[in-house]
């Protein structure tokens, strides 16, 4: 079955429902974007990627403007909360030997570059709409949409983030998001000359990493245990977070805390987590990203395996005889690699939590690296 001429639906507009738009145009489907927010806002501080990350940002096209608006760096430093070296870590340049082995950049401008590039390949975004039901047809699907239109599709995507709205109309039993013990904060920072590269700072129950994200640039992270998922008063952020790394003597991070302010852009995310088991697709609707796996941010790699999902999806409508040929491969290509990272992450921040062994957390950082940096 080639994708040429297929319709297909893709629900929601985050980063691997564009990544799908921009593969499956590539191997010639017809592509519906919809997007419930009228105006395509991405909300957050700064993102960061790692070596995968960068190879599927470059298998979709992506990864060239990500290097002129972002930050490619190799490496990363650890150190205690007082400033003792702890490790030198390394990244293999997954992308290529002429790109760094990882990076960050303000999750806004990454998806304007996404959102940029969906709409230069040819899908058909439309904003501010979703569908409100999708009915089972003989050979594909055909849903009614918010705004009253209705259409077919040979197959519709889910890629509607951690709060699916099309995996609890395919799936009303599926599990739910499940909130994990742990927060993190993210501001952004004038970029000193000393940062680098991603380095990071290990007190006790909280850790603090900074991460350039353009040449002017970083981003601060902190993530905290927090037992129960409090709702916090935005007034109170700066006040939260300047006491929050006040232990921490690095020169860096206290110059960060100085200008904690109303510029700071502040965001603060309880950290919550989803795996849906399989299948993942019903009737010609799949699941793909967060709406299947989504992840904490313990190996950074919750875009990277949202993007990859777009890729393999693509590859494998373009390959199969037909639709249910295709999901059955993709969910058999994506399952295993996606399980490992949500439960690695989830293993990752219960051992933080804990005060659990140091050595089974580099062994779990270690063997993830290893797997990610496999082919998908």
């Amino acid at each position: 079955m080639s994708a040429e001429g297929k319709r297909i639906l893709i629900i929601g507009g985050g980063f691997s429902g564009m990544a799908a738009a921009i593969q499956l145009r590539k191997v010639g489907a017809s592509v519906d974007l919809v997007e419930i927010d009228p105006v395509w806002r991405s909300y957050g501080a700064g993102i960061t990627l790692g070596g995968a990350s960068l190879r599927a940002l470059r298998t979709i096209g992506a990864l060239d403007a990500f290097l002129e608006k972002g930050a490619a760096t190799d490496g990363v430093d650890v150190f205690t909360a007082a400033g003792h070296r702890i490790a030198s870590l390394p990244t293999p340049r997954l992308a290529g030997p002429d790109v760094p082995g990882g990076g960050a950049i303000m999750r806004p401008v990454l998806a304007g570059i996404l959102a940029e590039a969906t709409r230069g390949c040819g899908a058909s975004v439309r904003l501010g709409a979703t569908f409100e039901r999708i009915e089972a047809t003989e050979k594909g699907v055909r849903v009614l949409f918010s705004d009253g239109s209705e259409s077919a599709y040979d197959l519709a995507i889910g890629a509607d983030g951690l709060y699916s709205k099309t995996r609890a109309a395919l799936f009303p039993d599926a599990p739910q998001p499940r909130y994990t013990g742990q927060c993190v904060w993210r501001a952004v920072a004038p970029r000193p000359r000393e940062v680098e590269r991603p380095t990071m700072w290990l007190g006790h129950r909280v850790k603090v990493g900074v991460n350039p994200v353009s040449r002017d640039e970083m981003y601060m992270f902190v993530t905290e245990d927090r037992p129960t998922n409090d709702r916090i008063d935005p007034a109170r952020f700066v006040s939260m977070l300047a006491e929050l790394i006040a232990p921490f003597s690095s020169p860096v991070v206290q110059d960060v805390r100085a200008s904690l302010g109303v510029n700071s852009q502040i965001v603060y995310r309880p950290l919550e987590a989803l795996l849906m088991p399989r299948p993942w697709s019903r009737n010609y609707v799949v699941l793909i990203g967060d709406a299947a796996h989504a992840t904490t941010p313990h190996l950074a790699s919750g875009a990277c395996i949202g993007i990859e999902d777009a890729i393999v999806l693509a590859e494998e409508i373009d390959r199969a005889g037909n639709v249910a040929d295709a999901l059955q491969a993709f969910e058999s290509r994506r399952w295993e690699r996606c399980r490992m990272v949500v439960e690695n992450s989830l293993r990752l921040g219960e051992i933080e939590i804990k005060d659990g062994d140091p050595a089974e957390h580099a062994r779990i950082m270690r063997e993830s690296m290893t797997a990610l940096a496999a082919p998908i």
